[in-house]
């Protein structure tokens, strides 16, 4: 090679490098595709867009909702993992891809992705329809007599909720007819609608529904009532232990391809932590039932390593493997 072809080389180098700098110096300059791997209306959609009406406002940025549902958040994650590692293309994790994760049900692995910030950290509860049983005690009795029978509708399948599901069938000591949605918003709608006995979701996709009548919230997976339901018991005072192997958490955060420059993930953890942190997202959080943290970058990378070794034990003792 010519002494001159190596200096065009090199100053090809430098110039892609530059270009690389000065991109990350003023990113984002268009908007960001934000992938949200499950239904409209589910808790997860309403979160992005009220995330996406406060960043517009907050620091003019656009972020652009789009839904990409199907394998329990498989797809809209594959697309994620799959685009240029530019910090353009975003999208919202969940556990409950962490659990398929650990059950080898889908090829996607934590490593593909940069974590950005979590959104929120939700507790689950169950709920029947609006003249379902009264309480716990009567809709566990209702499966004791009905064995096999009771169905309970849950967003996704071989997830959180669907081990809650499990978890509520095993105190009654009874079998019990799971029902996957691609949604929280699907199961909802079939709960008011009685297609279904029973569901495992957030408050935050289920409150509206609650309000209005049409579902009522029996039993809380978790160790302390919450806030927004107060008068809602925990099956753990009344008795049932639905973490046998270990707590669980059910969250969602944020996440970018993996091999995105530094600069580039420090604008989008300040980005969407700035508007995580805003008093109006976390109004919307206390109002919805959900809690928010500062939790983002390395700190998260360890939570969700945390969260993902947690569930693969517990996968291995609640589901069957194939």
């Amino acid at each position: 090679m010519s002494l001159l072809s190596k200096l065009a080389g090199a100053l090809a180098c430098a110039c892609a490098v530059s270009t690389a700098f000065a991109a990350d110096g003023t990113f984002p300059d268009r908007s960001i595709r934000f992938i949200i791997p499950w239904n409209a209306g589910g808790s997860n959609d309403i979160a992005a867009r009220q995330l996406q009406q406060i960043v517009a406002e907050q620091q003019n940025v656009t972020l652009v909702v789009e839904n990409a549902p199907g394998a329990t958040g498989a797809i809209g994650l594959g697309k994620v993992a799959a685009a240029p590692p530019d910090g353009y293309v975003v999208g919202m994790g969940t556990s409950s891809t962490l659990a398929q994760i650990a059950q080898n049900l889908t090829p996607l692995r934590n490593e593909q992705f940069a974590h950005i910030a979590r959104v929120s950290t939700d507790p689950l509860v169950l709920l029947v329809p609006k003249d379902g049983p009264a309480d716990l005690d009567a809709f566990l009795a209702e499966m004791k007599r009905n064995p096999g029978k009771v169905s309970i509708g849950t967003p996704g399948t071989n997830n959180l909720n669907h081990i809650f599901a499990e978890m509520t069938a095993r105190a009654a000591g009874v079998g019990y007819v799971n029902v996957p949605y691609p949604g929280g918003s699907r199961v909802i709608a079939d709960l008011a609608g009685k297609q279904i006995q029973a569901a495992v979701l957030k408050p935050s996709e289920s409150k509206g529904q609650i309000d209005a009548g049409y579902v009522r919230p029996i039993g809380v997976f978790g160790n302390e009532r919450l806030q927004v339901f107060p008068d809602v018991p925990t099956f753990k005072e009344k008795g049932y232990d639905v973490y046998p192997y270990g707590p669980l958490v059910q969250m969602a955060y944020v996440v970018a391809p993996a091999g995105i420059s530094p600069d580039v993930r420090a604008r989008l953890i300040e980005i969407f932590g700035k508007a995580i942190q805003s008093e109006k997202f976390k109004t919307f959080a206390q109002q919805n039932g959900f809690l928010v943290d500062d939790l983002t970058g390395a700190a998260l990378d360890k939570e969700v390593r945390d969260v993902q070794t947690t569930l693969n034990s517990v996968a291995t003792k609640v589901f069957k493997q194939p």
